[in-house]
């Protein structure tokens, strides 16, 4: 898929490896090549709803595509797909690409930007796996903290559940809000309830 996905956009093969070598490092247990093809996969799903559902596709190969495990890792992501596309897409497409690969850091959209709604809710999808899978999200993005304690870590998650929590949906293409809203609020809230003593 991902490579029929940059064909389409007429990218070089260099880039394109470069690019899924990144994803394959061998640190990383969830923001994989398992992960970019389920984004990939999402987006075609949603990708009525885009203005530019290429450039939100390319934007999905960038948006983890520097993955340390650190609060820059978006900007980073932003800054390589900047630095890549320029010698090969128009400014705008660049510049685009790299706005959504932004929006990922809080997956916060304004009203009508349909491309971000695409990618937010394609990125985000995993949180309306069934319980077994979305366990096993959880206990993969764990791994990929190895330098946060424990306590850090189960506190810092828990801000980002409860500010998942606190939206008024978590997904904000129609499609995706009704089929994956509910199941995503109840994975969240149990994954909350076992990192929080009160619960």
């Amino acid at each position: 898929m991902s490579t029929e996905v940059w064909a389409r956009l007429s990218l070089p093969e260099p880039l394109l490896a470069a690019l899924l070598d990144r994803w394959a490092e061998g640190h990383r247990r969830y923001h994989d090549l398992r992960h970019l093809r389920a984004v990939l996969r999402h987006v075609d799903t949603l990708a009525g709803h885009a203005a530019d559902p290429d450039l939100v596709r390319l934007a999905a190969c960038y948006h983890d595509a520097v993955h340390r495990g650190e609060p820059d890792d978006e900007e980073a992501s932003a800054r390589l797909a900047e630095t890549d596309l320029a010698a090969h897409l128009p400014a705008g497409s660049v510049a685009e690409v790299a706005r959504l690969v932004r929006l990922t850091r809080g997956h916060r959209t304004e009203p009508g930007d349909t491309n971000g709604e695409v990618l937010c809710d394609a990125d985000l999808a995993i949180l309306a796996a069934t319980p077994e899978d979305y366990d096993a999200y959880a206990r993969a993005v764990r791994f990929e903290y190895p330098h946060v304690p424990d306590d850090a870590f189960r506190a810092g998650r828990a801000v980002v559940l409860r500010n998942l929590l606190e939206l008024p949906s978590l997904y904000r293409t129609p499609l995706a809000r009704s089929r994956w809203d509910a199941r995503a609020r109840r994975n969240l809230k149990r994954e909350l309830g076992s990192l929080t003593p009160s619960g």
